[in-house]
């Protein structure tokens, strides 16, 4: 029997009672089932003009153009950042320990050494998911790379390859950080 089964309501209790006790429960499931279905299927909110990344690497470009260097000289190579409109990524040093810096590592390459690499000035600005301005960089930026070539390295054309470590974030959260592929073609002289 029903009342055996709801022990909120006894058999001397009227019927209404019990549908008022099977419409909450009804009402209940119902908004449960809905809040999970909208969760799930609903996309996060976008800025007009702003697509959402999934990933830093979405929303940041890499490249470098020919850099010719005569043996037994030093150059720089120019390593440029494309940030996609509405995003940054952190400067390095970035603001907060926790935050990933921008870093860019280089492979080794016979006859060519890297001296040291030069991060551009950073911007600070200020975000409402941050408790101070942070240093960033956004748009084109430039990171230069102090190259030295051996006397003895062998003239033609060769590519250094990298990695560029970033962090991108737009103004309301930091996706997670990823690594590009770099390549910047040499020429040594």
């Amino acid at each position: 029997m029903l009342w055996k089964l709801i022990p909120l309501v006894t058999k001397d209790e009227s019927l209404p009672k019990l549908k008022l006790v099977l419409a909450v429960l009804a009402l209940s499931i119902s908004l449960s089932c809905t809040r999970q279905k909208t969760e799930s299927n609903t996309p996060a909110p976008s800025q007009p003009g702003v697509s959402q990344a999934r990933h830093s690497v979405d929303v940041v470009k890499a490249s470098s153009p020919e850099t010719e260097i005569a043996r037994n000289q030093t150059g720089d190579a120019l390593v440029q950042l494309n940030i996609e409109k509405g995003y940054h990524v952190n400067a390095n040093p970035p603001t907060f320990p926790y935050l990933k810096a921008t870093e860019l590592t280089l492979a080794q390459s016979p006859g060519v050494s890297v001296s040291f690499i030069v991060y551009p000035n950073p911007l600070t600005k200020s975000f409402p998911f941050a408790e101070k301005p942070l240093a960033v960089y956004e748009g084109t930026t430039i990171i230069k790379v102090k190259l030295k070539v051996d006397k003895a390295a062998h003239p033609g054309k060769q590519n250094l390859s990298g990695k560029l470590l970033v962090q991108a974030c737009d103004d309301q959260v930091c996706y997670a950080p990823g690594t590009l592929d770099v390549s910047i073609p040499l020429s040594i002289k």
